[in-house]
């Protein structure tokens, strides 16, 4: 790599806060600069792909494009959620090309070869010529699907698209260990309890955004109005997750003053308390003592993220009025800050603005993935 790639100021935004910046830029702009940063940031490390609730039932298949690759997200007959590459083995044809319930075999539908849902390549048919199935040069056993790495936390499918991350609990058991409490059954709301908003902003600066509480007085006069800017605090795992927690968690109640069922067993900070963490790379997730969600960011484009939201709840009985109106008020939160993140992207196109400064009381969160961003880079470099 040339000199002059090595240069990009990432020294100063893993700097101590007190004299950091933001990183550069072309960080959300050069389609050069976003490719390398996305295989050291995105394709090595555990990214968010999905939910399982998108494939609730074994045979259920969804092909999804990450980074310009074709996956297939599928349930198998045993209930396992996997991921596998949604292409045939023989001359590389995609597979599923909708969302559907695969009753019995996946066939490609160019030339028929038939794969089983745990990925085993079970018929070839003609392949040794008209009306000859097999052949002694085609080896069904090592040519099945191509599996991706994957692992489900909170219902949330990670992929490690290199196949070279450490494990997915030894990068993240402290956050394993920090919602111990919340390993519980979660229970999807169903399609009244999910939704997807496009933002045209790069996909972090959306992280960036929800990890810091320093915006709620002005952007979420509503919110702060009962969970002010200083019932908050921040939450930090350098090189891991960021993230906000506050005290003051209000439970949403019907008419008749009912509320959603608690998840069992929480200890009683969890009574009026709340937590918000951006689990690097690219998912967001919130933790309440009657309900759940998970934010996956979709990098769209250099400039175009989708937020697939998803709320869950500790039983699968709650009421469907209730779960309405929480959705609503969430995506009423959530579209709030489509502004501010469309805005900042907007900013990007200043070729005065140097990555910008923190606050060193404020913005600890979004320091510490901005550093981890750039940390990937250079280890990846080096």
């Amino acid at each position: 790599m040339a000199d002059d790639m090595r240069i990009t100021g990432l020294e100063d935004v893993q700097a101590p806060i007190e004299r950091a910046r933001g990183l550069p830029n072309a960080h959300y702009t050069d389609p050069a600069t976003i490719a390398e940063e996305t295989r050291a940031v995105l394709a090595d490390t555990w990214a968010g792909l999905a939910v399982g609730a998108d494939v609730p039932a074994p045979g259920d298949a969804v092909p999804i494009s990450f980074l310009g690759q074709p996956l297939l997200l599928l349930r198998d007959e045993a209930g396992q959620v996997r991921v596998f590459q949604n292409i045939c083995r023989h001359r590389g044809m995609i597979l599923v090309s909708a969302p559907r319930r695969i009753e019995g075999a996946i066939r490609c539908p160019y030339h028929s070869w038939c794969y089983a849902k745990d990925g085993r390549l079970v018929a070839t048919p003609h392949v040794g010529g008209p009306g000859r199935n097999s052949h002694a040069g085609i080896d069904r056993a090592t040519l099945g699907l191509i599996e991706v790495r994957s692992h489900v936390w909170r219902d949330v499918v990670f992929v490690n698209l290199s196949g070279d991350a450490p494990g997915f609990a030894e990068v993240h058991g402290d956050v394993i260990a920090r919602w111990a409490e919340f390993d519980r059954p979660l229970h999807h709301g169903g399609e009244d309890s999910r939704f997807t908003l496009d933002v045209a902003t790069n996909w972090k600066l959306a992280v960036e955004n929800y990890c810091e509480s320093y915006h709620l007085p002005w952007v979420h006069p509503g919110l702060n109005s009962y969970s002010r800017l200083e019932d908050h605090y921040h939450i930090e795992a350098p090189g891991r997750f960021s993230g906000q927690g506050t005290h003051v968690y209000r439970q949403l109640t019907d008419e008749a003053g009912r509320s959603f069922p608690d998840f069992e067993g929480l200890s009683p900070k969890w009574d009026t308390g709340a937590e918000y963490i951006s689990l690097f790379p690219n998912v967001l997730f919130g933790v309440h003592r009657d309900h759940a969600y998970s934010i996956v960011l979709e990098p769209v484009g250099h400039m175009r993220t989708r937020e697939h939201v998803n709320i869950y709840y500790a039983r699968p009985d709650t009421d469907p009025a209730l779960r309405a109106r929480n959705a609503e008020q969430w995506r009423a939160v959530f579209e709030e800050d489509i502004f501010v993140v469309e805005g900042m992207q907007a900013g990007r196109a200043a070729p005065g603005f140097d990555g910008g400064r923190f606050s060193p009381a404020m913005d600890g969160p979004t320091h510490l993935f901005h550093a981890w961003v750039a940390g990937r880079i250079a280890a990846r470099r080096a």
